[in-house]
């Protein structure tokens, strides 16, 4: 407990009176000074008692008494000490009535007390207080070393952390989610502090803020961890008064124990790296026995069971929808993905292998797992923003012209495999994620891909632009008014070279119909006898109408 005037005056040997100011006696004194100035107050930083003989000061003169007690407290002195018979007999009447009017406690000071005795008590009990801080501080940050090394992983040191602290604590991710908090209802009240989380993520860590504007009645200090480029993670500690001494001695141990845990040395990174991207490029080659020698605990697991392959890559600003456009992608695309599949892999225990390659990022994620849920949940919740067309502030990111995902990603999902099919299941994912390109998606899974019709791949510039050169010329013919030849090889094509239908559907006579087959290949130069031009030229005819519309006669797709 800090020290206080009431116990100055309960201190035996210094035998102080109280003259005035008897209600505001359990105010902290920082510390004891005696000075003689007629004005003080420049030297003064607050919270100490301020010991006088009125050496200079007429305390007998009641307005210069009570201009010296009205400056000396709104300067936040906590209390007067009055040496009683040194230059006054008794305590001036104009001195008592001035600490009266200001609330101002007023302590007389016997002639064989002095002033020095009086500093000696006070700093005793100042020094006496920051031991018992400094002590409880280093008792905390054992407990929480132990926390730290158990077996509850961060749950443990924050329910410590808040016990401390009598308050709440709460830790987020590099993504900026709550994965532990103390007590339990405090993770209701950390998820509101989303906003104010995401800000600080943005700055350089170690960094930190005081958040003002809260919900609620407490006080809120958020602490970046990590030593690097970006946050590992944030530290939230709710409470109902500013930190004191103790407090922080624990805050500061949690933020150094938290940050150990969540941010490995780069030398350990790196390595993981290197042996992610030897695994990886083994299963790739065909090599999976090698590989699952190579991963041993680290990535083992994720082999043993069926996993996905995802490949991400950022898209240029000339390939986003105009409302997600305003400015050019952020590399924060990738690393935010990165850190939502990391996040979600960790809560769970799952096993995760990310490799960055090149302007790419290619994972092995598990089947059904949390990471390759995270995966498409951010891929949503990126469409989501690109089709309102706008940029919705992240989880603490704001007026920075970027996208909540930190960015804009294309994303192609592979079909669950094993790592003999590795190489075929990253063919799959590639091919995906030219699609999700293609179509202005964030996601596509393969699936999806071999499960549909191959007509939305003909809508590409470079696809129609083959398919108009390949007819033009049949339709320039057709302009000419002497037959309708486009039309016709379409109802031919439909009908699967049967004559007779494919005339029906014209309303012209089979020989009409022959006759025109024949100036198509005279046009075109090649012999629809042939499989592949046949193929080509349906796919043209389909590439075409999916742009302007139908042009002729459906029916059913020919066996080439």
């Amino acid at each position: 407990m800090p020290h206080t005037l009431a116990s100055l005056v309960n201190h035996t040997a210094l035998k102080l009176t109280v003259l005035a100011g008897e209600g505001h006696l359990d105010v902290p004194v920082r510390w004891a000074h005696a000075s003689e100035l007629i004005d003080p107050v420049p030297y003064m930083e607050g919270g100490e008692l301020l010991l006088i003989t009125a050496l200079k000061l007429d305390a007998e003169d009641a307005e210069a008494t009570r201009s010296y007690v009205r400056r000396v407290a709104r300067a936040g002195v906590v209390g007067l000490g009055f040496a009683v018979g040194v230059n006054y007999e008794g305590v001036p009447a104009a001195l008592v009535e001035a600490a009266r009017e200001e609330g101002l406690p007023l302590l007389g000071v016997p002639r064989r007390t002095p002033f020095i005795a009086i500093s000696k008590a006070v700093s005793a009990a100042v020094a006496a207080d920051q031991y018992r801080a400094v002590t409880a501080g280093f008792e905390a940050q054992r407990e929480l070393t132990r926390a730290a090394l158990g077996t509850e992983g961060p749950a443990e040191l924050l329910a410590r952390l808040a016990a401390h602290l009598d308050g709440w604590a709460a830790l987020y991710d590099a993504s900026g989610a709550v994965v532990a908090a103390a007590p339990d209802w405090a993770a209701r009240r950390a998820a509101r502090l989303a906003e104010d989380v995401g800000r600080l993520r943005e700055r350089p860590a170690p960094a930190s803020s005081v958040v003002s504007d809260t919900d609620g009645d407490d006080r809120v200090e958020l602490q970046s961890l990590g030593t690097g480029r970006r946050a590992r993670g944030v530290l939230a500690v709710g409470t109902a008064a500013p930190l004191g001494t103790a407090e922080r001695y624990a805050v500061h141990s949690a933020v150094a124990l938290l940050t150990l845990t969540t941010e490995r040395s780069r030398a350990l990174q790196d390595a993981e790296a290197r042996l992610g991207a030897a695994v990886l490029k083994m299963l790739l080659a065909g090599e999976p026995d090698h590989a699952r020698a190579v991963a041993g605990r680290l990535y083992g697991g994720l082999l043993d069971a069926p996993f996905r392959v995802v490949v991400a890559e950022p898209v240029p600003a000339e390939e986003q929808s105009p409302g997600a456009a305003e400015g050019a992608v952020s590399p924060g695309g990738l690393d935010g993905l990165a850190d939502a599949l990391d996040s979600a892999a960790a809560r769970t225990g799952e096993a995760l292998l990310a490799v960055p390659d090149g302007g790419r990022l290619i994972v092995l994620v598990a089947d059904g797992g949390a990471a390759a849920d995270a995966c498409a949940a951010y891929a949503a919740e990126a469409e989501a923003e690109a089709r309102a067309g706008a940029r919705p502030r992240p989880r603490g990111r704001s007026g920075r012209g970027e996208s909540s995902r930190g960015g804009t990603v294309a994303v192609g999902l592979s079909a669950p495999t094993g790592p003999m099919a590795a190489a075929h299941a990253y063919r799959q994912a590639e091919q995906a994620l030219s699609v999700a390109r293609r179509r202005g998606r964030a996601l596509v899974e393969h699936e999806d891909v071999a499960a549909g019709s191959v007509l939305p791949l003909l809508a590409d510039d470079a696809v129609r632009a083959f398919a108009d050169g390949l007819l033009r010329s049949l339709r320039d013919h057709d302009a000419t008014g002497r037959g309708d030849l486009v039309a016709s090889l379409r109802a031919w094509l439909a009908r699967h070279g049967q004559w007779d239908a494919a005339a029906a559907d014209l309303g012209v006579h089979r020989h009409t119909l022959r006759y025109r087959m024949r100036r198509v290949e005279e046009i075109l130069g090649r012999s629809l006898d042939d499989a592949d031009v046949r193929m080509e030229l349906w796919l043209a005819l389909k590439a075409t109408s999916t742009s302007q519309g139908n042009e002729g006669g459906t029916g059913p797709s020919p066996s080439l």
